[in-house]
């Protein structure tokens, strides 16, 4: 039988994903309040 892989490459992964997930979130609002569709009274 094939050995099932480590479950820490599933959460690694998932971890990974989530980081990227969050830094082009962050650049999309970013870009958002640099082009003025965001007002600057809403970021804190």
């Amino acid at each position: 039988m094939s050995e099932p892989e480590p479950p820490t490459s599933t959460e690694s992964r998932t971890a990974f994903n989530e980081d990227w997930a969050a830094t082009i979130l962050g650049l999309v609002l970013l870009v958002l309040v640099l082009t003025g569709v965001i007002p600057t009274g809403l970021v804190p």
